[in-house]
């Protein structure tokens, strides 16, 4: 069988998609990468895929440029002739679909997170509303990544409830990333990461400034960031170099790591105060390592992080609350703290395994070609 793989940029599919692109591999299945060329491309060229670059505006408002892109696919498509196409992120998911539609070839959706069109309300979350409700008749299934996410959509009639499925994140490779990595955490100071994009709807600047009241009561504490700066400058949610240099009394920055599992493993909390999440990839690895975590009462991480069992949550965009709860970790015995890793690593068994991901895609295939 012939299957596509279609994301708005190949560091997604790098990073998210790995997994299941190796697992229809194991299966004797063709698999076509359709994404824009970026640092990650060389990488998974390596995987005994066939690739095809594609191009597309992101961030970009223009219907002309988006019916362009619709275009460039129903090519592609055209070309490749897939048994069905697996699409990931905005774009993809809405003109993918439109371009199969044309070609009557199957196609499976995926909505890791609703992003800053549903976050930030005004016409472009109406026009994303509007194409979406288009799109997502002629798709074949679309999975949400939690329970929130596709309720919204089936409050605002975007799709109809028997096409849709509920996926565990995409998945954690639950043997790469476990407990006792390392056992080297820095005795001496209690260290709280935060893995995260640097953009401002991650909650990077409620980070900073929590960490500006932490450091006044516990001078010593390393608070520690981890992630890289968006490359599109003209995008208003991006945070400066200039803006986390001046948070360098507070917030020990990294920049960024080709392995995140060592510095998991030297943290006693991860934490994430981000404004809403798909099923964030930072606390699942953090997680299934065997990490206490720190995230904000959001969709997507509160499927994650259970307040008081492998964690605590905070306010949304309130640093004080942030702040209180890393006290309050701070403050909390080695036991409890040991503990509630027990508990992460456990959740990650029982939910969040990359194979319950590898059998609801082959499942939702089954049934489209059956």
């Amino acid at each position: 069988m012939k299957i596509a793989f279609v994301a708005n940029t190949s560091w997604n599919i790098y990073n998210f998609r790995e997994s299941l692109v190796k697992f229809f591999l194991s299966q004797n299945h063709e698999v076509y990468i359709l994404a824009p060329k970026d640092e990650h491309t060389e990488k998974i060229q390596k995987w005994n895929i066939q690739y095809f670059e594609i191009t597309l505006e992101n961030k970009g408002k223009n219907p002309f440029s988006d019916l362009k892109f619709e275009s460039q696919l129903r090519r592609l498509y055209k070309q490749i002739k897939p048994d069905v196409v697996l699409h990931f992120t905005i774009k993809p998911n809405i003109y993918g679909t439109l371009a199969c539609r044309s070609l009557k070839i199957p196609c499976i959706n995926n909505v890791s997170g609703l992003g800053t069109t549903f976050i930030h309300k005004g016409l472009s979350s109406k026009i994303a509303h509007f194409l979406y409700k288009i799109a997502f008749k002629f798709a074949d299934k679309v999975f949400f990544q939690n329970e929130d996410d596709l309720q919204i959509f089936l409050d605002k009639k975007l799709i109809k409830k028997d096409k849709t499925g509920l996926l565990p994140g995409s998945g954690i490779n639950l043997e790469k990333f476990k407990p006792n990595f390392q056992e080297n955490k820095n005795a001496e100071k209690f260290t709280f990461l935060m893995i995260a994009r640097l953009i401002y709807d991650k909650g990077v600047r409620e980070y900073a400034e929590a960490s500006k009241i932490v450091k006044q009561k516990y001078p010593d504490v390393d608070i520690q960031l981890l992630g890289s700066y968006e490359k599109d400058s003209k995008n208003p949610l991006n945070i400066s170099e200039n803006e986390v240099i001046s948070w360098s009394n507070e917030v020990n920055y990294l920049g960024v790591a080709s392995d995140v599992r060592v510095l998991i493993a030297k943290a006693n909390v991860v934490v994430l105060p981000s404004y809403r999440e798909g099923t964030p990839r930072s606390l699942l690895e953090a997680a299934a390592m065997g990490m206490p975590l720190l995230a904000t009462n959001v969709a997507g991480c509160k499927e994650v992080v259970k307040h008081q069992e492998n964690g605590l949550l905070c306010e949304v965009k309130n640093a004080q609350d942030l702040a209180a709860k890393m006290i309050e970790m701070i403050e909390m015995s080695p036991e409890k703290l040991k503990q509630m890793g027990v508990n992460s690593r456990k959740l990650t068994e029982n939910h969040f395994d990359e194979k319950i991901v590898w059998q609801k895609y082959q499942e939702a295939i089954e049934e489209i070609k059956s």
